[in-house]
């Protein structure tokens, strides 16, 4: 846990209101530390407790009562192991009951011998054999050769006689056949034994007419001699069917060997000798003549056989009190030998010397072996005839498990129990080192002279302990026996509240039984009990009291079967409710007692199944087990788990994270504890088991059957029905139920917290008790139908989960109760394909399992039956379109609770029955159900994150938009090659149609138009986009278009086809400056495209004019820079002076890079490379206005260009010039700034003059190309005259004829085209025929021009001169 985290703010000071919230408390002496370390707060430790409080949290009431039962089952399958307990030493106390509720054995009835046995043995002429077959609930006799067989619990039974012998039988055995020996209906056999031979008998178990159990003999014909071995001890192995015996005046193990064929060199049966060869060469008279010459032995002999199947060992035991061990393989081999004497040589040093067990007459009359799933090495106990039990411990090697494959190589006494006291006789003195026993068992519990069982004729050991010493009853006149009952107290050894040793609670009940006559043995009437397959848990009677049927034992009398029982703790608290102590506690000593003895929370379970009618007993001389109904008994027990159930624990101090909830850190009461004891014990032969299992049958189909017997099932839930009824009746009374009533009687908050943290986990159980009953009955259900046909109905996933469903999972996890319900809808499914009303089916599935079939199920069933019905009556009938439409009704009325299989399979009907427009609309109503809080919406707004958990209900929208999707394929299938209209008319496939789109178009679920969008999309139908007309297909393709080029280039397609040409114009702006990867030429294609639309005229006035001049300036703007940047793009790709990997990079950042800054093309690229005639284009772009930089460039640029042209040599240099002149003329618009007139013409003269290889071919070449690109007359003329004028190099001197000749020259233009337009007044005004006038009469008046320009001046003077006069 982590460690004392600072306090929160309480939010009101309301003490109790919260539980996070602390009360008010008044100021101590530690105020200051405590605020120190709240300012301070120590670091966190780490332990795994805090690990573990996470997982409690977020729990449903029914997980959380699972998680309780689970750790219960968990402790259950702690008990101690036998060898715990059974530890190295001795034992020996025992509780003699004077109180008959505290025995630990009930007598049950004595069966009496049949009229025609008696009579019959008293025609016998070798007296009468009796005995039991516990397994066949029969009872057997032997008189001279005959056998004869009844059932002993039914009154005059019927005699089932074998007399087909000759010889007498000495000895008879039922054994379990050998596995496919003999046909199926042979369950058993009987081994009969006479003094020539040994046979088998089958045997049949049938039912009569009546229900009653009867048996029937055959002769399986199979017989081997023992002639002279005279038989009397058979053994065989349940495992294996393996048969041995022992003849009577030998030491040899003989086996009866049969099979289904006969063998090469053997028959169907043999005889098998295992201790000596089958070969005797020695004849009669020799040894006979040896015996009397030798020295005389006395000859041992085996007296007793015992078969340990769980180890495949065999135990025997000598006349001599000599134990073998053998080991069962295909030949029996013994592996150990141990004589008494030899055993007892290492138990001296802690028995002391006692004649129990060292006294000359003592011997062994009993093994009996302790199965490997009750114990590892304590494998064998044998009982002396002092009554002394010793528990054998056979091992190999160091210590570890013995069995066939391991053989043991060591074999001693690991514990001693020695019989209880002798209250008659006077006590011992105490032996030497009597002190205390090494299994921590004081010795004055211990009598070690005890004569109680002594002489024990017989004794037995029936796991998990229960013993039974059968002696002769001496006090009796007549022949009678008497039999010592004892039984470990289990409960006490399980008692978690008692801090001693193991060893000190072993502590057995006994008591003894009056037999009516001689015994003839004591064999189990019941299964052999295990409450797990292991050592740990193996022994705990208390977990199956519910759950296996009590031990009962058969004991073999001369006057019939005597039958006892084993009591239950339940049995005893109920008896004890029944027969009080008479001393003066009285009913609450024995309560307190029981207390103290068992704890607390076992006895809530017990007086909780009492409470409950748990409680058994047999009356007095009644010999019928019946139920414990007494009003006193019950109301007794009821307060005992109201009264005595403790109380639950919280300690505030104890708890270190503060972050959790206090209600996880309440420790329930036992009240709690016995309530989930008693649950999980009833529950527990089910709870991992699975539901379903498959029966495979020789010669029939394999067919589903329930794995838990129907009336186990039907018996667990009754008995938590009477469960939940007590629990109920007694809410108000129990603490922890009694709700916020209880709150009144808490004294401070820790006991608030705690009984908070009861209520919650009391009522968590009381739910689960609810849910375990309703699975059942659901299971009750299943059963009543036939599974193979009902698993079929599921897919296939769900048929394997069906297969592996546990009991548990169906009571408690979210999967299980949805594979149930899958379930219920395949039986209701079944019922009504097979005729049934959905109303009966339906109703009788909510009435036995609610919450399988709850109310919208019955919604969903009826909505079924309508779509069958309209199957039926045809889908174009109006019959037909009625149950769709109602069926379409009551499917939207529980849309919320319809599952995709359901809403799958309904689509698929309505697509079937061209029932589109209402298919669509389910769907869209399924998907608005599944997420009511629109979540889905909000993610796709919030940029759709993965991780988000909001997506989860996207998901959810997204599998019932698909299933829309379908049926729109569906529709367009059906309707493409169908006509549109007959006769004028729409026809049928179009309304539906029509009706179809209407409802796709008109939703106002925004997240399915959007997802319908994406689908057009992804089938490559983006352009339906264009024809629909709701804004949810602008916010779409917005949204879209800033992840994809495609939704970006539909959206002003959307706007350009519904006449938004601004619009149009704006996105495709957007596209040209983003962050798509586009290369230069999209990007100006882009900006063409988007100065067409802004230029287009629109229908409707949607935007400003002055929003339309904004866009028009910004795109020409950047369609500017966008060309000067494509134009160094291409000369950037001529350019040989760019190579290897800086032409890419550069050729890359200029092409994909986007539409640079002016500032960056100019800095980076024109600049550098000498691009002058670009860097003017940037200079017009930027509109800077820097004549300097401005006439530089020019003047770069013609020398480069007349450079260049000098070097390819493919054009003249003049023309060159001239030509790029021409061209940046028409690209700059003849601006003033960056195409500067009186720059440029001056620039072009002095080129045009100076010398050089090819001049210019004509004189007016200069002003011949401003004249070209159109610039007026009276630009071109006041900028020569200034040259005139100059005399600035190089026209001074004779070269200023050239230049008053160009002014001439652009004169006559001028008049000319004056005259050619048809102006009134020549040059356009008088100003500038005055202007022209004045500069003609100065060129007159001067010496510069040469004939034929003075000629022409003159000439135009007078023209002029008129004009201007």
């Amino acid at each position: 846990m982590a460690a004392v985290a600072p306090p929160t703010t309480p939010q009101r000071p309301l003490p109790g209101g919260y539980i996070q919230t602390p009360a008010p408390a008044a100021p101590s002496i530690f105020a200051q530390h405590a605020a120190q370390l709240r300012q301070n707060p120590q670091a966190p430790a780490q332990t795994d407790q805090n690990a573990a409080q996470p997982t409690a949290q977020g729990l449903s009431p029914v997980e959380r009562a699972a998680r309780t039962i689970n750790d219960t089952l968990s402790a259950e399958q702690r008990f101690p192991d036998l060898e715990s307990y059974v530890a190295q030493g001795m034992s020996g106390e025992y509780e003699m009951a004077q109180n008959p509720a505290w025995l630990p054995f009930q007598k049950l009835k004595l069966h009496d011998l049949p009229p025609a046995i008696i009579q019959q043995a008293n025609q016998a002429s070798t007296g009468l054999q009796l005995g039991v077959f516990p397994a066949l609930g029969h009872c057997w006799a032997i008189m001279d050769n005959c056998l004869y067989l009844w059932d002993y619990t039914m009154p005059n039974p019927d005699l089932i006689g074998f007399e087909e012998l000759t010889q007498t039988i000495s000895a008879v055995k039922l054994v379990t056949p050998k596995p496919g020996v003999f046909v199926k209906e042979i369950t058993h056999l009987i081994v009969v034994a006479t003094a020539d031979s040994m046979m088998l008998l089958g045997v049949a178990v049938q039912t009569t007419a009546t229900g009653a159990k009867t048996i029937a003999l055959y002769n399986t014909k199979m017989t081997i001699l023992t002639r002279g071995l005279n038989v009397r001890e058979i053994e065989a192995s349940k495992k294996t069917g393996r048969i041995f015996f022992l003849g009577s005046e030998a030491e040899d193990i003989f086996e009866f060997r049969y099979q289904q064929e006969e063998g090469w060199f053997s028959g169907k049966c043999a005889r098998i000798c295992h201790t000596r060869s089958n070969y005797d060469f020695v004849p009669a008279p020799v040894k006979a003549v040896g015996q009397w010459i030798g020295p005389q032995q006395r000859h041992k002999r085996l007296v007793k056989l015992t078969i340990d199947d769980t180890r495949d060992l065999m135990y025997t035991l000598s006349d001599t009190s000599e134990i073998k061990v053998w080991t069962i393989k295909d030949q029996v081999k013994q592996v150990l030998s141990r004589p008494m004497s030899s055993l007892l040589q290492n138990t001296g040093h802690f028995t002391g010397r006692t004649d129990l067990l060292y006294a000359q007459d003592v011997r062994l009359v009993a093994l009996n072996p302790i199965p490997a799933t009750e114990a590892g090495k304590l494998s064998l106990m044998a009982t002396t005839n002092t009554g002394c039990r010793l528990y054998l411990s056979a091992t190999r090697g160091y210590g570890y498990q013995a069995d066939a494959n391991n053989a043991p190589s060591s074999m001693q006494i690991l514990h001693i129990r020695f019989p209880p006291k002798d209250t008659t006789a006077t006590a011992a003195p105490a032996q030497p080192g009597q002190s205390l026993t090494y299994a921590g068992v004081p010795s004055g519990n211990v009598d070690t002279s005890s004569q109680v069982l002594k002489p024990t004729q017989s004794a037995y050991r029936f796991s998990p302990g229960y013993f039974l010493a059968l002696q002769e009853d001496m006090r009796a006149s007549g022949r009678r026996d008497r039999v010592f009952c004892a039984a470990p107290d289990f409960a006490r050894l399980k008692n978690p509240q008692d801090n001693s040793s193991l060893g000190s609670r072993f502590v057995e009940y006994g008591q003894w039984i009056e037999l009516s006559s001689y015994n003839g043995g004591a064999s189990l009437a019941t299964p052999d009990f295990e409450a797990t397959l292991t050592p740990l848990g193996f022994g705990n009677e208390l977990a199956v009291q519910f759950d296996k049927p009590s031990t009962e034992i058969a004991i073999m009398t001369g006057n019939g079967v005597q039958t006892i029982r084993r009591r239950r703790l339940v049995d005893v608290f109920a008896s004890m409710m029944r027969y009080a102590s008479t001393d003066k506690e009285g009913p609450e000593g024995d309560l307190k007692r029981f207390v103290r003895t068992y704890g607390r929370g076992e006895t809530a379970a017990t007086a909780l199944a009492v409470a409950c009618g748990q409680g058994l007993d047999v009356p007095q001389d009644s010999g019928r087990i019946t139920t414990v109904t007494d009003p006193d008994v019950i109301e007794g027990a009821r307060k005992a788990f109201i009264d005595h159930g403790g109380k639950p624990e919280y300690n505030a101090n104890a708890v270190v994270d503060r972050t959790a909830d206090p209600l996880d850190s309440v420790r329930p009461s036992p009240r709690h504890e016995g309530l989930a004891l008693y649950i999980s014990r009833l529950v527990r032969s089910i709870w991992t088991t699975r539901i379903i299992k498959d029966e495979i049958k020789p010669g029939e189909l394999p067919k589903l059957v329930s794995t838990v017997k129907v009336e186990k099932l039907r018996g667990i839930q009754r008995d938590l029905n009477a469960l939940s009824d007590f629990l109920t009746r007694n809410k108000s009374f129990i603490e922890g139920f009694a709700g916020p009533s209880a709150l009144g009687r808490v004294s401070n908050r820790d006991d608030e917290v705690a009984l908070q943290g009861e209520n919650r986990a009391m009522n968590s159980l009381v739910q689960l008790i609810g849910s375990i009953v309703e699975g059942i009955s659901f299971a009750l259900v299943l059963f009543d139908e036939k599974l193979e046909e009902i698993l079929m109905a599921l897919s296939e996933d769900s048929r394997r989960k069906a297969r592996e469903l546990t009991f548990e999972q169906l009571f408690v996890s979210a999967p299980g109760r949805e594979l149930a319900k899958e379930l219920v809808k395949a039986i209701v499914n079944r019922n009504i394909a097979n005729g049934s009303n959905v109303d009966t089916v339906a109703e009788a599935l909510r009435r036995r399992c609610g919450s399988f079939c709850s109310a919208d199920d019955v919604v969903i069933f009826k909505a079924q039956e309508q779509v069958k019905r309209a199957s039926e009556a045809g889908s174009q009938s109006e019959t037909g379109r009625v149950l769709l439409n109602e069926s379409q009704r009551l499917f939207q009325k529980v849309a919320g609770s319809l599952s995709m299989e359901h809403l799958q399979w309904a689509v698929e009907q309505y697509i079937s029955m061209s029932f589109y427009a209402g298919c669509i609309q389910l769907c869209l109503a399924v998907a608005q159900e599944k997420d009511r809080a629109k979540r889905a919406l909000a993610w796709l707004k919030d940029g759709m994150a993965q991780g988000d958990a909001r997506k989860e209900a996207f998901d959810a929208r997204k599998g019932c938009y698909d299933l829309v999707f379908s049926t729109i394929q569906n529709l367009d299938q059906e309707t493409a090659e169908q006509p549109q209209e007959i006769d004028g008319r729409h026809s049928l496939a179009a309304k539906r149609k029509s009706e179809a789109y209407d409802v796709v178009y008109t939703s106002d679920d925004a997240v399915f138009q959007t997802c319908l969008y994406d689908w057009y999309v992804s089938i490559e139908q983006a352009d339906r986009l264009l024809d629909i007309d709701t804004p949810y297909v602008v916010d779409y393709l917005k949204r879209r278009s800033q992840q994809d080029r495609a939704h970006a280039d539909l959206l002003w397609r959307y706007y350009a086809h519904h006449n938004d040409y601004l619009q149009a114009a704006a996105t495709q702006l957007d596209l040209a400056k983003g962050f798509f990867t586009l290369t230069l030429e999209e990007r100006i294609e882009y900006l063409s495209r988007a100065r067409t639309n802004a230029s287009t005229r629109q229908t409707a006035l949607t935007d400003t004019r002055q929003s339309k001049q904004q866009l028009l300036r910004e795109v020409a703007d950047l369609l500017d820079v966008a060309n000067i940047q494509d134009d160094i793009l291409q000369r950037m790709k001529a350019d040989a002076r760019l190579t290897g990997e800086r032409r890419q990079l550069v050729l890359a950042a200029l092409d994909s890079a986007g539409i640079l800054p002016v500032d960056e093309l100019f800095n980076q690229y024109t600049d550098q490379a000498g691009y002058h005639d670009l860097n003017l284009l940037i200079y017009h772009v930027a509109d800077h206005r820097n004549p300097a930089d401005i006439k530089a460039s020019w003047e770069q640029l013609v020398s480069s260009t007349h450079d260049r042209a000098v070097a390819e040599q493919n054009a003249y240099p003049y023309e060159r010039v001239g030509e790029k002149v021409r061209d940046l003329g028409r690209k700059l618009h003849l601006a003033d700034a960056t195409f500067p007139i009186q720059v440029l013409l001056p620039l072009l003269e002095r080129y045009a003059v100076n010398p050089q290889e090819y001049p210019p071919e004509s004189a007016t070449w200069a002003v011949d190309i401003f004249l070209s690109l159109g610039v007026p007359h009276e630009t071109l003329l006041p900028v020569l005259e200034r040259v005139y004028y100059g005399n600035e190099h190089p026209f001074t001197g004779s070269k200023r004829k050239v230049v008053a000749g160009h002014m001439v020259y652009v004169v006559a233009e001028w008049v000319r085209e004056s005259e050619r337009r048809g102006e009134r007044v020549v040059c356009g005004s008088e100003e500038n025929a005055s202007l022209v006038s004045d500069c003609l009469g100065s060129l007159l008046r001067g010496a510069d021009l040469d004939a034929a320009r003075r000629r022409e001046a003159e000439g135009l003077g007078v023209v002029v001169g008129m004009a201007a006069r």
